[in-house]
């Protein structure tokens, strides 16, 4: 998932000591990322795994959580599903430990996309590679019915893995950028991949139970906010059967293993990058009267923009505008000609949305003028439109239905309704241009309820997504992801 920023930073995690009190949603204003590694790590687990974006803060939520009720019996009317998933876990879970210690940056997912295939095609799939970059795509027809679409994403990120656990990434590579770094599944992708797998095998296995057509896709570059836009750009909804259905999950940091959160509406945001290139007249530090300073410049740039949010958007509306990265300048005595800064800015509504990339630009060329800027050097102001990501809206009528569901199967205490967030997931895509498709995306918790505990009990802060240090219990992770998407799926194509 993409952060507060495309170089990893995340949403404020919940913190394990925050009060009742304070764990209200935080979806104004800046938040940052807590990459600390976690003091007196003593739980000791066999699988480990990575996290998303800021899942939830609701305080009820939260409460229900830290009860330590959460994960109770089984209903029965999930009991054969659930043992099905559970004669698939040892095998699957081999699948992961493959895919955790061989994660591949966005737009190089190859090796994962091949094992994603392979698996599909054993299983009777017709499959098709190479869909928008290394994205796959395999569909099962099975008579008459409606088409359902399930999505995992692929690729990891550039962390160095230091969780010190058995099997961690030690993969290193050089980007596109030139810069050699780790690559770790510090987003989940692995157990997002996983459990697709999963979800393949129960649904090729209960082939007699529904009817309809099931394209399952593996989707490159979802970090990079590029993926789906890809897959949908190269004919994924002209060379394969178009959905009337779209399911997907992400792992979660913020609760723990085998919880479920869903979100009716908004879930996640629109999520754009924006650099400012602030162009000065250089010159001597002793001499400053003799240029126009950029520095001065663009820190004025930077506190009025967060105006923006303040004094311009509805306090009803949710929006971020962070400037996160500010470079200028070479020697403590020479004044630079010019300075660079590069913003995250978050919103769910395109209204919104729109006011904030109009408002940045016209406020970078007021200072500019403020400051005696001749018009050949106004600032420039560059959106990155290639990596936006819209706002996933989660179709309320039909989140609705499928958490009532889900609460058949998990228990009302295992499922939970979860306040929406400022991270971005390009899931959003797949509905985002045709209303008739009801899309949904839930989240799954990963960590272990005694380390949930203990964090609360000690007063530290877990690890968030993104974190090379986190290692969420990718067993229950996956075991309910896929319990969970192939119960709905099989709801929605279930023969009447």
């Amino acid at each position: 998932m993409i952060l507060f920023s495309r170089e990893g930073g995340s949403p404020s995690p919940v913190g394990a000591s925050l009060k009742p009190s304070e764990m209200e949603p935080r979806v104004r204003g800046e938040t940052r990322i807590f990459t600390e590694p976690v003091r007196a790590r003593t739980i000791t687990r066999k699988y480990r795994g990575m996290t998303m974006r800021n899942l939830w803060t609701g305080a009820a939520a939260l409460a229900l959580v830290a009860s330590g009720a959460i994960l109770g019996a089984i209903p029965a009317a999930a009991q054969q599903l659930g043992g099905e998933v559970q004669k698939q876990m040892p095998s699957l879970m081999k699948i992961y430990d493959d895919l955790h210690a061989n994660p591949e940056l966005s737009f190089m997912e190859v090796r994962s996309a091949g094992i994603l295939a392979a698996e599909a095609r054993k299983l009777g799939f017709e499959v098709t590679e190479k869909v928008g970059g290394t994205g796959i795509v395999a569909v099962m027809k099975n008579g008459t019915g409606p088409v359902v679409l399930v999505r995992a994403d692929m690729d990891g990120l550039p962390v160095t893995e230091q969780t010190g656990l058995p099997g961690a990434s030690k993969v290193r590579v050089t980007t596109a950028e030139g810069v050699e770094t780790g690559v770790m599944h510090a987003c989940g992708h692995d157990t997002h991949m996983t459990a697709w797998v999963g979800v393949a095998r129960l649904m090729a296995a209960n082939k007699a139970n529904w009817s309809g057509t099931l394209v399952m896709i593996g989707q490159p570059a979802e970090e990079r906010g590029a993926g789906a836009r890809m897959m949908l750009e190269d004919g994924l909804y002209t060379r394969f059967p178009k959905p009337q259905y779209a399911l997907a999950f992400h792992d979660a940091a913020q609760f723990p293993a085998g919880v479920i959160g869903y979100t009716p509406g908004y879930a996640l945001a629109n999520v754009d990058s924006v650099d400012i290139l602030v162009k000065g007249v250089g010159g001597h530090g002793a001499y400053p009267q003799t240029t126009k300073d950029p520095i001065v410049l663009a820190s004025r740039i930077v506190s009025t923009l967060q105006t923006l949010v303040s004094r311009e958007i509805s306090p009803l509306d949710s929006a971020v505008v962070t400037v996160g990265s500010f470079h200028a300048g070479a020697k403590h005595n020479i004044i630079s000609d010019e300075a660079k800064l590069q913003l995250t800015v978050r919103s769910y509504t395109d209204e919104v949305r729109n006011h904030l990339l109009d408002g940045i630009a016209r406020v970078a060329k007021g200072e500019a003028i403020a400051a005696g800027i001749p018009e050949d050097k106004m600032p420039v102001v560059s959106v990155q439109r290639d990596e936006f990501t819209p706002s996933t809206f989660n179709t309320p009528d039909f989140t609705e239905e499928m958490a009532a569901y889900l609460k058949t199967s998990f228990g009302e205490k295992r499922v939970v309704q979860v306040p929406p967030v400022m991270g971005g997931e390009d899931f959003g895509r797949f509905a985002r241009d045709d209303k008739d498709i009801k899309s949904l995306i839930i989240w799954v918790g990963g960590v272990p309820q005694a380390e949930y505990d203990a964090a609360k009990k000690e007063g530290r802060t877990l690890p968030s997504l993104h974190s090379p240090f986190w290692a969420p219990e990718a067993d229950k992770v996956i075991a309910t992801a896929t319990e969970a998407l192939t119960a709905m799926t099989m709801k929605l194509m279930g023969k009447k």
